[in-house]
């Protein structure tokens, strides 16, 4: 992949209770005490506009009737001020960046949950990234019904959480079919396991991808070069 920055893109996806969300400061944490800059982020959010856009999809319950169409360009609205406010002025500074979701999910839980036309919404997602692509996608596999009942019991349930349990099988079988489609971006972590045991792989995973991109030494993690 050209990459067209100096900083390094990473970002987590999965479906509800995954637990990508947990992880990042753990990673965050990690990668810096090694001497690199890290930012971490998520999406819908980031920025100021981001927040008001997140909270009219995943909060207000006053908008649960709001047509597949509209929650699609609202993601893309708050995407669009992240990518050119928050993403690319870190990633020019040679920064990392881990996003805790980004177009992916669109294409997910917009494309194949809401069963919409995936080319359209794949058209709509490279507009409003201006074709930013990241260097690194985790997913975090886990079945619906577990990703869900951990949802359930940690209070974090959002408007989309609610949809049926249809929609989040197709949002799970859409994830995979984007895994297969581009096994070099994608890599997956099962994340059904503890959550020190899905750390240490995610771990492992991105320290590899740095020093295969030459991005980091292999020093930087202790082994012999």
């Amino acid at each position: 992949m050209l990459r067209l920055y100096p900083g390094y893109f990473i970002t987590l996806e999965g479906p509800e209770g995954s637990g990508k969300t947990s992880q990042i400061p753990k990673l965050v944490s990690h990668f810096r005490s090694l001497g690199l800059t890290v930012f971490s982020t998520r999406e819908p959010g980031g920025t100021n506009i981001g927040e008001q856009i997140r909270n009219i999809i995943l909060h207000d319950i006053k908008n649960f009737e709001m047509h597949p169409r509209t929650e699609t360009l609202l993601f893309q609205s708050a995407r669009a001020q992240f990518v050119e406010e928050v993403i690319k002025p870190h990633l020019n500074k040679g920064e990392i960046v881990i996003s805790d979701r980004f177009y992916d999910s669109t294409i997910a839980y917009q494309g194949y949950g809401h069963q919409q036309n995936l080319d359209e919404v794949r058209s709509i997602v490279r507009y409003a990234t201006g074709g930013l692509v990241p260097d690194l996608t985790i997913f975090m596999n886990i079945d619906v019904e577990t990703g869900l009942s951990r949802k359930q019991k940690q209070g974090e349930w959002t408007r989309l959480d609610a949809y049926e349990i249809e929609f989040h099988q197709r949002v799970l079988k859409g994830y995979l079919e984007m895994v297969d489609l581009d096994p070099t971006r994608w890599i997956v972590v099962d994340a059904r396991l503890g959550i020190n045991e899905v750390f240490c792989n995610l771990k492992r995973i991105i320290e590899g991808r740095l020093v295969s991109n030459e991005f980091i030494e292999r020093d930087s993690f202790g082994h012999e070069r």
